[in-house]
């Protein structure tokens, strides 16, 4: 409910610009979110190419797809097909939010209300992450998350085509670390993600390793909350703290099938003093360093 009312109001304030389409001004036309299912996927494109500076026509010529068809879409009239989805992903860099969203209303891979966190996760300037079960999802490598995605096929839990989007979605997503600028990204894993035997001892080893290098870059930080803080850890459950250009704060956590972007004052204020107490309950950055380094031999002698 607060997305579709937060996609509203965004629609709204769309309707009072124009654009220039063949050298003349156009009034925009008002997208409305709940038109079809396809019409969330329009707002969050018009969204992405205004952010760009570009009109459907310029869009069109960068892409070759017509500015008409770009206007179809925007408006929820036809889905977008494949290609034009990964076209405009790649040229308003988006992260693969375009496609993300396509696959969702296609194959149902992802959860409800994650398209959403991602479009603004792709904008961050700074991305506070605390996740239990796993590494967190931009940490993992292709051959961990590969796994995971697996052993929900062979549940019957998801199809293959679904697991194989998740992952492509999530290297995708995992691009925005390496562009110019990247965000500051702070993760403070919980021990027991790294002693979750995902994929078995040598997938593992890798993972660690690759959590090792990560905190060799200078926009990463990763701490350990080690299994010793018990119940002092002030989390139980995935939380998520975006801060976005303009110095707004965000915040997403996620149930068993859904995730919810959250946008409470009140809220976050909770959620950023309990993660500024887990940052100072764990592990310093090189003590996490060395607790990763030591989980990695154990899995390397297993294998």
């Amino acid at each position: 409910m607060m997305a579709s009312r937060q996609l509203r109001s965004e629609a709204s304030e769309l309707t009072k610009t124009t654009e220039v389409q063949k050298g003349k001004p156009v009034r925009v036309r008002r997208l409305d979110p709940s038109s079809s299912p396809y019409a969330p996927l329009g707002v969050q494109l018009r969204r992405s190419r205004e952010a760009k500076g570009l009109t459907q026509d310029e869009l069109g010529a960068k892409i070759k797809f017509s500015g008409s068809y770009i206007s179809r879409i925007e408006r929820g009239i036809v889905p977008p097909s494949r290609a034009f989805a990964e076209a405009v992903d790649q040229a308003l860099e988006t992260g693969g939010t375009i496609s993300l969203m396509l696959d969702q209303l296609n194959h149902g891979a992802l959860k409800e209300g994650f398209p959403e966190y991602a479009a603004k996760e792709s904008e961050a300037v700074a991305i506070r992450l605390f996740h239990l079960g796993l590494i967190s999802g931009l940490l993992q490598t292709e051959e961990y998350a590969a796994a995971y995605e697996q052993a929900l096929v062979s549940r019957g839990t998801a199809t293959q085509q679904q697991a194989d989007s998740r992952v492509q979605y999530l290297l995708a997503r995992q691009a925005r670390l390496t562009r110019t600028p990247a965000p500051f990204v702070h993760v403070v894993i919980d021990e027991w993600n790294l002693r979750r035997p995902i994929g078995g001892p040598a997938v593992m080893a890798r993972q660690l390793r690759h959590l090792e290098r990560l905190a060799e870059q200078p926009n990463v930080t990763i701490q350990v909350a080690p299994i010793s803080l018990g119940e002092a850890r002030p989390f139980a459950h995935t939380v998520t703290l975006l801060t976005m250009p303009n110095g707004k704060l965000l915040g997403y956590t996620e149930s068993h099938k859904t995730g919810y972007l959250e946008r409470d004052a009140r809220i976050l204020s909770e959620w950023t003093r309990d993660y500024d107490r887990l940052q100072v309950e764990a592990l310093n950055q090189s003590g996490s360093i060395g607790r990763i380094s030591l989980v990695r031999k154990e899995f390397e002698d297993e294998c």
